[in-house]
């Protein structure tokens, strides 16, 4: 049976997904057509990005009208025109007195080597996902981004475990909201809380050791978490990206090693603002608690094989 996360107590966005099951591959699209403001901190070192310049505090544009996170490496950006087309149709967008243009930023992760390699997310299975995002109930596990996402291959690929898409929403009593949506595919093992195993290599005892990681010399870029965080919180750029590297730490505390050569770890932050201020640190720590979970909830009920 499907898994759910109910994110609906965060009001100025909606989610919609569209995957491949037997090409294993996926987009997961978070949609904000009032605008958000938003920022992004990439800490892997083999990232595939679109638009995240915009997003730098100095810089002029400061709302996104949606976030995506694909799979298909680099041809997983052509997903995100495919947002673009439907955002236009919708009348969405940055008005520029001449016409209104869509911002539409998103990263991508490596699922070639599960499934097949010539599925990748196009313009056609961005759309659908884009016209699927009505509401703000997300299936979670291996769909949308997460479709082909797997885990542990500091050992060697051949010893990669299942993933998928978790999410997590944390409300407060206050009214304020934040949730985590992560597609989960790194190069590092999931850690629960207390230290165990809940995402595993499937490598032997015998090669668990310093000496044999990345033993099939996969190349960089070939793994990369990516999520997004959402809040309902009013939040500047400057504040959006204090949250985005809070939320890492969440991301650092669940999959270990993180952030390597040879991941393109990237998480973005987004205020819909529908609330009014609430302290940063608090937020960000807020925000670091949930990308953990959600981590944890795309390992869970996953099948150790693929």
């Amino acid at each position: 049976m499907p898994n759910y996360c109910d994110l609906g107590a965060l009001e100025g966005f909606t989610c919609g997904q569209a995957s491949d099951p037997l090409g294993k591959t996926g987009v997961t699209v978070l949609r904000f057509d009032a605008g958000a403001v938003a920022a992004v901190d990439v800490r892997g070192a083999a990232p595939g990005t679109r638009e995240t310049d915009l997003l730098k505090p100095e810089n002029l544009i400061d709302k996104v009208h949606a976030i995506v996170l694909s799979g298909g490496s680099v041809w997983g950006l052509d997903a995100m025109s495919g947002v673009v087309r439907v955002l236009e149709e919708n009348d969405v967008g940055f008005d520029t007195g001449i016409a209104k243009v869509p911002i539409v930023t998103g990263a991508v992760l490596f699922d070639l080597g599960v499934g097949s390699a010539s599925a990748r997310p196009d313009m056609l299975m961005g759309r659908k996902a884009a016209e699927a995002a009505t509401g703000r109930r997300i299936e979670t596990g291996a769909v949308g981004a997460g479709c082909g996402a797997t885990l542990g291959k500091i050992y060697g690929r051949e010893y990669a475990s299942t993933s998928g898409l978790g999410a997590h929403c944390i409300a407060l009593a206050d009214g304020f909201c934040v949730a985590a949506i992560v597609a989960v595919n790194p190069y590092g093992e999931v850690f629960g809380r207390d230290g165990q195993l809940l995402g595993a290599s499937t490598a032997p005892v015998s090669l668990r050791d310093a000496e044999n990681y990345s033993a099939s010399g996969d190349f960089p870029g070939s793994n990369t978490t990516i999520g997004a965080i959402v809040t309902n919180a009013t939040l500047t750029k400057s504040e959006a990206l204090k949250v985005a590297q809070m939320a890492h730490d969440g991301l650092a505390r669940a999959i270990r090693p993180a952030h390597t050569l040879y991941d393109g770890d990237t998480l973005f932050a987004a205020g819909t603002g529908t609330k009014g201020t609430i302290n940063v640190n608090r937020l960000g720590m807020l925000a670091a608690d949930a990308v953990e979970a959600a981590i944890h909830n795309s390992v869970a009920g996953n099948p150790a094989d693929l």
